[in-house]
């Protein structure tokens, strides 16, 4: 049974609402576009400071890591206090944090900057989809999060270019600095319009924070635990097997977790993850969907521009720009899901999945039996079919995951859906990495070939491919699901909210 979605809490003219809203997707595309920028800058963070592979996979998975561990407490904390107050201090930590990556004398400078930058972007990013929760409602909402879709998409896909482009003008041994400099005036311009446009969502309060404090410490450990050996993680020979043990960690901490937020619910008191939040049938099945395809999708991005710059040996800058029609066809199609979400909700989901996938074969196909001279422009050409596909998966599927969930729950709500999604990043990064160099060391003997390289990116994005397919098994289950929910209902589709 669909639960009924409360209005907006913020009433302000249509112009200001939009002019705040933007600022907000602004943001929240900056702290994307620092997941996949630095991708391409690996190879010249590599040289400058004789990184190793571990440090390197740090300096990618390492933000995605505190951004995780920082999301649901600023959400919790934003929901309780003032969003924008928080959006301003993330956004500033994200300026000074991105200053000290550019200025970084060495790979551990480097790898601090990076984690504290997470943080950073974990303290912003639910305040953005908390206020959207605020300032729309009904077909507003589904244009809103359908724009928000859209900027999102091409963020994470025009990452790789912007940052191969700043590597293209600043040089092969200073040009990844730039991928971080460029950050510092982008915030500052940001802090100024937020503090101009942005709403007060929250009055002053007396009352004490409530934060649940065992639930954080738990919930610590359970994120630490679950993420810590795909963070160790990289392909190499000499990667340790005992960091699997630390799952064990992890099942104990998820349990007693769980456990703990009930008994504090019980208690009268208010959890740091509501648990009741999963029993919303819409937003535990978009949270795992969005989770599952945020695994896949930068994975794909990372092993597409790792095979073109070493397998086929193109500029940085070149491999980036592969991915362009997959940036624009996923905001068109992002808008174009927006817009009809209200009307089809989750096939549209699921017939993205569909065409996505179709756009991951075409790649492998052409990577494999295309000239080398041509695999570019063939790539290029499947990643506008996968970006229609994606376009449509994102922006409907955020509607959809939050169309049940209480506006004063909006922050928390989304914080724990941006968890699963950096969660899903972090593994599907780990493992498809994992299965790229592990295949390139197996057959190689530290002089990989053309062949080599087609074999490792092969069986990378075969995880890719999978990790979709789950995600569409997901989409149908829950398609599934909400057609037995309208015969209930007498025919009635639940309310899109």
């Amino acid at each position: 049974m669909s639960h009924a979605p409360e209005t907006r809490s913020i009433t302000l003219p249509e112009g200001h609402r939009w002019r705040a809203y933007w600022v907000c997707v602004a943001v929240a595309a900056l702290t994307i576009l620092d997941l996949s920028k630095v991708n391409v800058g690996l190879p010249a963070i590599e040289d400058a400071f004789g990184a190793g592979s571990t440090e390197l996979q740090l300096i990618v998975a390492g933000y995605v890591l505190t951004f995780g561990l920082t999301l649901v407490p600023a959400g919790r904390i934003g929901d309780q206090r003032s969003r924008k107050t928080l959006f301003i201090v993330g956004l500033s930590l994200f300026a000074l944090t991105s200053l000290a990556a550019a200025l970084a004398p060495n790979v551990g400078v480097l790898l601090v900057a990076r984690l504290l930058q997470g943080v950073a972007a974990g303290i912003q990013m639910p305040q953005v989809l908390g206020i959207i929760q605020e300032l729309f409602t009904g077909k507003e909402r589904g244009k809103a999060f359908g724009l928000f879709g859209a900027t999102i998409g091409l963020a994470t896909a025009f990452g790789p270019t912007l940052g191969g482009l700043m590597i293209a003008i600043g040089g092969p041994e200073d040009g990844w600095r730039g991928i971080f400099w460029m950050n510092v005036p982008l915030a500052l311009a940001a802090i100024a319009l937020a503090i101009w446009l942005l709403p007060v969502t929250r009055r002053p309060s007396k009352k004490p924070l409530s934060l649940d404090p065992v639930g954080v410490g738990l919930f610590a450990v359970t994120v630490i635990s679950l993420m810590w050996p795909f963070l160790f993680t990289t392909g190499s020979p000499s990667d340790n097997p005992a960091r699997w043990w630390v799952l064990v960690v992890f099942v104990f901490a998820i349990t007693a977790f769980i456990a703990w937020e009930r008994r504090y619910a019980a208690s009268g008191k208010h959890p740091l993850v509501p648990i009741g939040l999963f029993g919303v049938s819409s937003f535990r099945n978009g949270t795992a969907l969005a989770s599952v395809y945020f695994a896949a999708m930068p994975s794909m991005f990372l092993l597409t521009t790792l095979y073109l710059q070493h397998g086929l040996g193109l500029e940085a800058v070149f491999a980036g720009m592969v991915g362009i029609g997959f940036a624009l066809m996923s905001a068109v199609g992002s808008w174009v899901g927006g817009t009809l979400v209200n009307r089809i909700g989750r096939p549209l989901v699921v017939w993205g999945l569909a065409l996505l996938l179709v756009g991951i074969g075409l790649l492998v196909l052409f990577a494999l039996v295309t000239p080398p001279e041509v695999t570019p422009w063939a790539m290029a050409g499947a990643m506008v079919i996968g970006g229609a596909g994606g376009g449509l998966v994102v922006s409907p599927n955020q509607t959809l995951t939050l169309m049940d969930i209480p506006v004063k729950q909006g922050g928390l709500a989304g914080s724990v859906g941006q968890l699963g999604q950096r969660i899903g990043t972090a593994i599907g990064t780990a493992v498809t990495l994992s299965l790229f160099y592990s295949t390139i060391f197996r057959e190689s003997d530290g002089n990989p070939d053309l062949a080599v390289y087609h074999h490792a990116y092969g069986i990378g994005m075969l995880a890719v491919a999978i990790l979709v397919a789950i995600a569409f098994a997901i989409g149908v289950a829950d398609l599934g699901l909400r057609r037995r929910q309208r015969s209930a209902l007498g025919g009635a589709e639940p309310a899109v909210g």
